[in-house]
């Protein structure tokens, strides 16, 4: 018996409820299982200790002894010993398969796992939407044409003629195919009939023995503000159907286009400003597009090129939290390519009236000069 508290072990509260129980048991168990962690003696210490603590735990009779008398209240009640009455790691297995499933790809005897239903498709469905750039900054409604599968009609969703399926002879109908290593029993996915534990002997002529048949539908979709690339949108009940009735959940991919001007980057909007060298020089004060209007820049003198100025709240609102980014724009300095004489004579003038000013490099390598000389002397 594991000399730690049962609650500390799995990590909850002793008012835990058995919900929660089962979650950290689950996390524990996906975390430390023996194939996540070969040749590991301290995960599979961990592993059976997981599993000591929620085998009392889960039980409301086992609890409410520990509860009230500790692990010593357990020697004889049907809980864990060091002795004989031990659960060995296939029963471990087989607690860990009626609870997640085939999760774990181990198994005890084949017959007494839970079979899991399937079929040839997922319950959900997932498509893709390309939005424009101003639709995915502001929100729309869009109508959305879309298609999702249900059971064929003739087969009722089997894939086979008249709905008859035969056992299948490979995993004699267990849909897994079991191989013993040592102690432990190792199961997969019976290849043949994909865990089903049935075959098809003749395929249904009008789904072709997929068991599903393809139906359009369109629908208006209401396009949250500020939704971005690879955001997902929900739209309940409107994924695949299933033989049984149950339906899924349409799932909607979003996709945004570029802008000309803004660039996006999470919820901040950046624009590129073209500025002339001699606003530069003066400073200057001008309009720029934003998302939802003109923004006024002001241009210090000096302004360095790429130097970029923030606007606070104007950039893209969050879709969850309902907070914009901000905006920010960039400046590029532009320098004539080309000057008329007239252009040309003016520049020198206003270089000459900077006199010294006007030649920072003089300053700067004077006694560079002077020491290169040296340097030949």
């Amino acid at each position: 018996m594991s000399d730690r508290d049962y609650y500390e072990v799995l990590g909850v509260g002793k008012d835990a409820s058995k919900d929660e129980l089962k979650k950290a048991y689950r996390k524990l168990a996906l975390k430390y299982h023996p194939d996540r962690n070969p040749d590991d003696k301290e995960a599979e210490d961990k592993f059976k200790e997981a599993n000591e603590a929620y085998e009392v735990l889960s039980s409301d009779e086992k609890r409410g002894i520990y509860d009230r008398y500790g692990k010593a209240g357990l020697e004889g009640q049907g809980g864990f010993s060091r002795g004989g009455g031990a659960r060995g790691f296939e029963d471990i297995f087989e607690d860990l398969n009626s609870m997640f499933g085939d999760a774990f790809g181990f198994g005890g005897q084949g017959g007494q796992r839970r079979k899991k239903k399937s079929y040839n498709y997922d319950l959900d469905s997932i498509i893709e939407l390309t939005l424009d750039f101003n639709d995915a900054v502001f929100g729309c409604k869009k109508e959305i044409e879309f298609e999702y599968k249900k059971s064929c009609s003739t087969c009722h969703g089997s894939g086979a003629e008249s709905g008859e399926k035969e056992s299948c002879p490979q995993c004699n109908g267990q849909g897994q195919v079991f191989s013993r290593q040592g102690f432990m029993t190792f199961s997969q996915t019976c290849p043949m009939c994909h865990g089903e534990g049935q075959i098809v002997k003749n395929k249904c002529k009008v789904c072709s023995g997929n068991g599903y048949e393809v139906t359009k539908d369109k629908i208006t979709v209401d396009i949250p503000e500020g939704v971005d690339n690879g955001n997902r949108i929900r739209v309940t009940g409107k994924g695949n159907i299933y033989p049984d009735g149950t339906r899924g959940d349409l799932y909607i991919s979003v996709n945004v286009s570029e802008d000309e001007h803004f660039v996006r980057h999470d919820d901040n909007i950046y624009l590129e400003v073209p500025v002339f060298f001699t606003q530069i020089a003066l400073g200057a004060t001008i309009k720029i597009p934003s998302l939802r209007g003109e923004l006024e820049l002001k241009i210090p003198m000096g302004a360095k090129d790429k130097q970029q100025f923030i606007f606070k709240n104007e950039g893209v609102r969050n879709v969850h939290s309902g907070q914009k980014g901000a905006f920010a724009a960039q400046i590029k300095i532009e320098y004539p390519t080309k000057l008329n004489d007239e252009q040309r004579e003016a520049l020198l003038k206003v270089q000459e009236s900077f006199g010294i000013e006007a030649q920072p490099q003089d300053n700067l390598f004077e006694s560079a000069f002077e020491k290169i000389k040296g340097w030949f002397n």
